[in-house]
């Protein structure tokens, strides 16, 4: 902004401040030239005004009145040219000036208005090119931020530094947000709420509100036409054009970051579907090695197995997250946080499978709630706005068994899910025939020893070591490794009579060929 005092140095003798006076460092947002008795309804205010004096320099009454409407519309300074109309500056204008609180500029005889008009732009030009510099230096540095591993952190800090003010980060599901400095975290609950109701409303581009009195102006981060998140600024003074610059690199590069884990959620998702898929039909070996090539990690041992069930038009995301709202049988656990970091799920005929972790599983369905209701309170989000799905939605909750075993749990768990009551999570009990059918398929994958033959020749031998060793043609220390890793690898005790007897049961099948493979 150019202030009187950058002005009249750039004119040097051909604006000087008048007698006894100096130019103060008040900014200036134009030059006008009028001569008009009333200029007020052609100035937006904060003007220059030029003018030889001839509405208002005959009388004293003329120039109070004048300054009057001058000042009523906030103009900042007046500047007064001599010439065939004025010698001098009357008295009564410099007292009428300094009741309004205007400035008063002298332009000497034969100095043209337009050379403080070309001066003003001049200035201007000049500072315009400053502040683009300045812009242009922020956003390389707002670029090299959002290479960062914490890149959403390091732009909204590198932003609110450069505006001088505040800046926060809300994705638009209720993700954590991003706000700095820290201590603008207590706005973050009324600034979720106008979020909210903006995002209702659709709102296409930048809306301003106030939140305690301060004026926050929100920017929607778009990816298409889905809006991800939203940017909060509060400034604490009138944003320039190169602020706003600033501001669109930055939602530029929140949307790129957006879009970069939209890409890697979908490609997650994928491969995370045809790792379950292949775990739902009995390629345990195979879902390992897919899972340690794409990086998903390693699978967990013991699992348990969700299904949902869906009815058309049902997106299996919304389904997930409102699945852990049903209705649940006594004694299931909470499952809100397995469900929301699980990426082992498929859709099969109607029904959303997910693989849990069967290790860590959440508190009480009571606790959930209680969190989640504090949670949505914290967040401004009422029950009404979760995403809805169908009133026929129901689950069914399997118990812990190994990779292996779910495919022979999985008729069990299914028909479960299609005859559960709409709104219920149903409990389900692993068929111990099918639970030993899997330890089959377990044992036959092991790729590194005869697992199956060695349980074989131990349960026959009715867990006696020399005799099952001696059938084996193995010595008895090998046949304790072997059948502990056998243990180990199924979760059970191989010595205990209930598994032993359905395991030898399931052994005799797979050997008779009545057995799935």
């Amino acid at each position: 902004m150019i202030s009187l005092l950058q002005l009249g140095a750039e004119l040097g003798s051909e604006l000087a401040p008048c007698e006894d006076a100096d130019f103060s460092a008040k900014p200036i947002t134009g030059v006008h030239v009028s001569e008009l008795e009333d200029p007020t309804p052609y100035l937006e205010g904060g003007e220059l005004l030029l003018t030889t004096g001839m509405p208002f320099a005959a009388s004293a009454a003329l120039s109070r009145a004048y300054m009057a409407r001058l000042e009523a519309k906030n103009v900042h300074a007046v500047g007064l040219g001599l010439g065939p109309w004025l010698r001098s500056v009357p008295g009564h204008v410099v007292a009428a000036s300094l009741a309004a609180g205007i400035e008063l500029a002298i332009v000497p005889d034969g100095v043209p208005f337009q050379n403080v008009t070309r001066a003003y732009w001049r200035l201007a030009t000049r500072d315009d090119t400053t502040n683009l510099m300045d812009s242009l230096g922020t956003q390389t540095a707002l670029a090299r931020a959002a290479m960062r591993p914490d890149a959403t952190s390091a732009v909204v800090r590198g932003l609110a530094q450069a505006l001088g003010g505040w800046a926060a980060y809300l994705p638009a599901d209720a993700g954590a947000e991003t706000v700095w400095p820290a201590s603008t975290s207590a706005l973050v609950p009324d600034l979720r709420s106008e979020s909210i109701r903006f995002n209702k409303a659709g709102v296409p581009s930048a809306a301003t509100f106030e939140v305690h009195g301060q004026p926050v102006v929100l920017y929607p981060i778009l990816v298409g036409t889905r809006i991800h998140g939203f940017l909060c600024i509060g400034s604490g003074r009138t944003l320039t054009k190169a602020d706003r610059q600033v501001i669109m690199t930055v939602s530029t590069l929140l949307a790129l970051r957006a879009r970069q884990r939209e890409v890697i959620v979908g490609t997650t998702n994928a491969l995370g579907a045809a790792t379950t898929k292949l775990l739902l039909h009995g390629q345990g070996e195979a879902a390992h090695m897919v899972a340690e090539d794409v990086g998903l990690g390693e699978l967990p041992n013991r699992v348990r197995l969700l299904g949902i069930r869906l009815s058309p038009g049902d997106d299996p995301g919304l389904a997930a997250r409102a699945a852990v709202r049903l209705v649940a049988d006594p004694g299931l656990p909470d499952l809100a946080a397995s469900v929301d970091t699980c990426v082992l799920r498929h859709v099969q005929d109607s029904i959303l499978y997910l693989v849990l972790s069967a290790a860590g599983l959440g508190s009480s369905p009571a606790d959930s709630e209680r969190d989640s209701l504090e949670q949505n309170a914290m967040l401004g989000v009422s029950a009404l706005e979760e995403p809805e799905v169908s009133g026929s939605l129901a689950a069914a909750l399997g118990d812990p068994v190994s990779l292996g075993e779910i495919p022979g749990n999985l008729a069990v768990l299914r028909q479960a899910v299609l005859q559960a009551a709409p709104g219920r999570l149903v409990a389900v009990s692993a068929s111990e025939d099918a639970r030993a059918t899997g330890w089959v398929r377990v044992l036959a994958d092991y790729p590194r020893a005869d697992l199956l033959e060695t349980v074989r020749a131990y349960l026959r031998a009715r867990g006696t070591w020399e005799d099952a060793a001696r059938a084996l043609g193995i010595h008895r220390n090998s046949l304790r490794h072997r059948i502990a890793v056998a243990g180990g690898l199924l979760g059970v005790d191989l010595d205990d009579p209930d598994v032993a007897a359905h395991l030898w049961l399931a052994l005799r099948r797979e050997e008779s060929g009545l057995g799935p493979r």
